[in-house]
């Protein structure tokens, strides 16, 4: 357990105030603490573990666990002809994929338990000192879920919002009735740094300093380890973590906290679904603006955005949700209606380059996607 007392003191020691009861560096507090030596930078580095270095980064200062306008969706996600052709696709998923090394994810395990032990100040301040490339190849897996459910409390759903947002209306699917709505996503991943599965609450709104539609994560469960602003780093919060499917083409969901009253159990038949095009700003602006609410919210901390191959949001399976049995469902439960209103499953891995910790990114539309996707290809060996 992180503790008030020990977080104030440390915090005020990194911004330079002694109150006499703990006394040194931020480096060497960490040092001390886990077993490690070297510079400020270096010590960052070694907790931290680095990764491969991603070529093209050097193009932009780019970003760092996914939107309704009429008039604005042209404007602001661009054309919905692919620039990033067959053999272009193959390249950046090649790249990304080759970037997971289980061995690598297995080591960073226990290097991320022993961080969360740290006081969740230092464990801020040893974000903000990585070196190296930021950026993280991070691949989700055939048969993500993702279910929305109606706002019924939309006060209550606001003030789970970081300041500079309000909740606007959106769907999931071209051609349906927007609605104020928070969307649980239930998948499976391997990146860079951590494997498993989870499941997120995001409640969708729209920033109100650059106008993009945002995906706020307010909360989730997951059975690997996990980083977020307000709460630093943690391993496994679930007692189970079920994401599957079955040769009856079911998608399966089990997914129960180990501390909070957080459950989803769900069963989607991939049989009953069609394939329909999907609303181009949620599913495109909202991957390049993702924000942190609710408990895993912190002052002051930015919002970041996924590098992807924008053809990949074209289109889902569109599940009829009276063929999809929700056997539990708690999170967001004070919130949301009882049923969800649409439900989608993309039957595709699904590829994004994203920084490891979160960090502000230039790219606002289609079109940059491509352009940084480009750049990166021609950077590659």
């Amino acid at each position: 357990m992180l503790h008030r007392d020990r977080d104030f003191d440390l915090g005020s020691s990194i911004t330079g105030h002694d109150h006499g009861r703990r006394q040194g560096r931020p480096a060497d507090l960490a040092s001390r603490s886990l077993g490690v030596t070297g510079s400020a930078d270096g010590v960052a580095q070694v907790l931290l573990g680095g990764g491969q270095a991603f070529p093209g980064a050097a193009r932009r200062a780019m970003a760092s666990p996914l939107a309704i306008g009429g008039s604005r969706l042209t404007s602001r996600v661009g054309s919905m002809a692919a620039r990033i052709g067959r053999a272009q696709l193959r390249k950046f998923v090649t790249l990304i994929e080759d970037s997971v090394s289980p061995r690598d994810v297995g080591r960073l395990y226990a290097r991320a338990e022993a961080l969360a032990r740290l006081p969740l100040g230092l464990q801020r301040w040893i974000v903000q000192r990585a070196g190296g490339d930021p950026y993280m190849g991070f691949v989700v897996e055939p048969y993500c879920l993702f279910l929305a459910y109606e706002v019924t409390d939309r006060d209550a759903a606001a003030r789970l919002l970081p300041p500079g947002y309000r909740l606007i209306p959106s769907a999931m699917f071209e051609g349906d009735q927007p609605r104020y709505v928070a969307v649980l996503g239930a998948f499976t991943v391997h990146t860079t740094v951590f494997w498993g599965a989870r499941v997120e609450l995001y409640l969708i709104a729209e920033s109100e300093t650059t106008g993009m539609l945002t995906w706020v994560i307010c909360d989730y469960e997951s059975d690997t380890i996990n980083y977020d602003p307000g709460q630093g780093f943690s391993g496994a919060t679930t007692s189970r973590a079920i994401v599957t499917t079955t040769h009856t083409g079911d998608v399966l969901v089990d997914v129960r906290s180990a501390d909070r009253p957080n459950e989803l159990a769900v069963t989607a038949p991939t049989t009953g679904g069609i394939q329909r095009p999907l609303e181009q700003r949620l599913w495109v602006e909202g991957n390049l603006s993702v924000d942190y609410g609710g408990r895993l919210a912190h002052p002051g901390s930015e919002s970041f955005g996924l590098i992807f191959d924008p053809g990949e949001m074209t289109q889902a399976l569109d599940i009829p949700v009276d063929a999809v049995e929700v056997e539990r469902n708690t999170f967001g439960a004070d919130l949301l209606a009882t049923e969800p209103l649409s439900v989608a499953c993309f039957p595709y891995a699904q590829h994004f380059l994203t920084t490891s910790y979160p960090r502000h990114s230039p790219i606002h539309d289609r079109a940059g996607l491509e352009d940084e996707i480009e750049d990166r290809l021609q950077a590659a060996p």
